[in-house]
C-alpha cells in the first residue's frame, strides 16, 4: 500500500458554552476542527487533527511510501524542512500526516490503535478541564459537577489573572468533586500569565489554603530557570510542554530540573508523545497529554507506563465525527473499531469554519499585559 495524496476538511466544535483561557475567550463557544484525510492506493484512508497549514510543504516526504513506516516517515518529514525549521505552523502538519500514518497502520492490521501500540487496558485515567475561564459562578458549578456525574474526582481550573477569584474556584471544584474523592486532585492553569516572583507569591497563598496538585505553564513556555526556581519554591509540581514542538525543545527544562510533570500537546502528533513520554519515563517523570478533539492521543496514553492522566475537555463530538469511546468513571474507555476510531461523514461536515481559537480576544492571542499585572484583573466572563 503507497501514499497517493491528502484532502483537507474543516468541521466545528460547538462546545455549548464560552471557552477560553487567562489570554482570552471565544464567547460564542464554537471553534474549528481541521481534518486531514491521508488517502491510499488500497482504499483506506488515515485520519489526521489539527491545523496542517503548511501540509503542501511537508506532505513530499511521504508521497508513494508505504504508511506503515510510520515513525521513518515522521523523521524524513523532519528532515525534509530542515532547513526551515520545523516548528509552529509546519509541526501542526507533519503532526496531523503522522496521526493520520498511525490511524492507517492500525487500520490496516484491523485493529485500534491502542491495540497497535500495546496497551493491554482500553481505559485511560482522566481529570476534567473544562476551558471554564469565561464562565460565572453558577455556571461553572454546574459544568464540574456535570463531570462529578461522570466520575472524575481531579480537575484542572482556568486562572492567571486574580487570586482571590483562583482560590474560590479550586475550592468550589474541589467541594463538588469530593463526591467521588476524599482528596480531589486539583491543578491550576495560567496558560504563562505570570512571572516567576509572581508565581512563587501566588503559590505561597494558594497552597495555605488548598493542596495544589500542580501549576501549569507559570510562565513563558521557553523559560527554565523560571520554571525550575519555581518548582523549588513551592509544593506542588510544575507541569508544562504543552507548547513545546518536538523532543529538541524539552532539553533545557529536562537538564534545569523544570519539569515535574511532562505534558505534551495532542495536536503535536502521536509520534511526538511516545517519544517525549519515553524521555519523560527516564528521568523517573511522569506524563500527561493535554486535551484535544476526539482525544486522539488517549491511544498513545493508554500503551505507556509514566501516564499520570489525561485532559478531557468535553463530552460531545465535533460536527460530523463519530469517535469510538466513551467517557465515564473519570477516564476515557477506547473502543475497538479500527485505527483512531474516527469516521468522517463528509456530507454533514460540508466544510465548516468560523473565528474560532485565533479570533479577536481568543485564547490563542498573548495580551500585552501577561506578567506584567501589579494588581488582579477581574476576568471578563462572557455576556
Amino acid at each position: 500500500m503507497k501514499i497517493t495524496g491528502y484532502r483537507s476538511l474543516t468541521t466545528v466544535h460547538d462546545w455549548g458554552r464560552p471557552v477560553g483561557d487567562v489570554n482570552g475567550i471565544v464567547k460564542t463557544g464554537v471553534t474549528e476542527v481541521p481534518i486531514l484525510l491521508i488517502e491510499t492506493d488500497g482504499g483506506l484512508t488515515g485520519v489526521g487533527l489539527g491545523q496542517h497549514a503548511d501540509i503542501a510543504r511537508v506532505f513530499p516526504a511521504v508521497e508513494g511510501q508505504d504508511p506503515r513506516a510510520v515513525t521513518a516517515l515522521y523523521d524524513s518529514m523532519l528532515a525534509h524542512v530542515f532547513k526551515s525549521g520545523h516548528a509552529g505552523a509546519t509541526y501542526g502538519a507533519i503532526a496531523a500526516v503522522d496521526m493520520a500514518l498511525w490511524d492507517l497502520k492500525a487500520k490496516m492490521a484491523d485493529e485500534p490503535l491502542w491495540r497497535t501500540l500495546g496497551a493491554l487496558d482500553r481505559f485511560v485515567p482522566g481529570y476534567a478541564s473544562g476551558l471554564c475561564y469565561g464562565l460565572e459562578d453558577e455556571a461553572f458549578a454546574a459544568h464540574y459537577q456535570t463531570w462529578a456525574d461522570h466520575g472524575f474526582s481531579s480537575a484542572k481550573i482556568k486562572g492567571g489573572k486574580d487570586l482571590d477569584r483562583d482560590i474560590a474556584r479550586l475550592l468550589a471544584a474541589r467541594d463538588i468533586l469530593s463526591a467521588n474523592s476524599d482528596r480531589p486532585a486539583m491543578m491550576l492553569d495560567v496558560n504563562e500569565a505570570w512571572n516567576v516572583k509572581q508565581a512563587v507569591r501566588h503559590l505561597a497563598e494558594i497552597e495555605r489554603q488548598i493542596d495544589l496538585t500542580w501549576i501549569e505553564e507559570p510562565v513563558r513556555r521557553w523559560d527554565a530557570a523560571g520554571h525550575a526556581a519555581i518548582s523549588r519554591a513551592c509544593r506542588a509540581a510544575v507541569a508544562t510542554g504543552e507548547n513545546l514542538t518536538g523532543l529538541d525543545q524539552f532539553a533545557p527544562l529536562f537538564d534545569a530540573g523544570a519539569v515535574d510533570v511532562v505534558q505534551a500537546g495532542s495536536v503535536w502528533g502521536i509520534t511526538h508523545f511516545l517519544r517525549v513520554a519515553i524521555a519523560a519515563h527516564s528521568r523517573n517523570l511522569p506524563v500527561s497529554p493535554v486535551g484535544y478533539d476526539a482525544n486522539p492521543i488517549a491511544h498513545a496514553a493508554a500503551a505507556l507506563p509514566n501516564m499520570i492522566g489525561i485532559e478531557v475537555q468535553d463530552l460531545n463530538w465535533p460536527v460530523g465525527l463519530s469517535v469510538d469511546q466513551q467517557i465515564g468513571d473519570g477516564g476515557i474507555r477506547l473502543g475497538d473499531a479500527p485505527g483512531l476510531g474516527i469516521v468522517v461523514d463528509e456530507a454533514v461536515i460540508g466544510n465548516g469554519s468560523g473565528a474560532g481559537w485565533s479570533s479577536e480576544g481568543g485564547p490563542h492571542r498573548r495580551p500585552r499585559q501577561a506578567g506584567l499585572r501589579l494588581v488582579p484583573e477581574r476576568p471578563l466572563v462572557a455576556e
